[in-house]
């Protein structure tokens, strides 16, 4: 049981990040074409929501968000919010 528990914890991982990675690609597309945007309140929920990782990736690989210190600090900070709660998870998950 835990292993399938730990198998969906993964692709939902991976999934919300590739999710979030496209968005962040999205919504600078469609800044250098002046077209309707992605809220900011999306992408922080897509960050909060487990995609910490492309948050971050899309805003340096994209040149997104850059100048924006809610995005520059904010994601960071979940992002090592993410980290120690799957560090524990795992230090949990061991049994220590």
């Amino acid at each position: 049981m835990v292993e399938k528990i730990k198998t969906i914890v993964c692709i939902y991982l991976i999934a919300i990040n590739i999710i979030l990675l496209a968005v962040m690609g999205m919504d600078k597309l469609k800044a250098i074409r002046h077209k309707w945007r992605i809220p900011e309140k999306t992408l922080f929920l897509l960050c909060i929501a487990g995609g910490s990782v492309g948050g971050n990736l899309g805003m340096y690989l994209f040149h997104h968000k850059l100048r924006k210190s809610a995005f520059k600090t904010g994601f960071p900070i979940i992002l090592a919010v993410h980290l120690i709660v799957a560090l524990f998870a795992v230090i949990r998950l061991r049994g220590g």
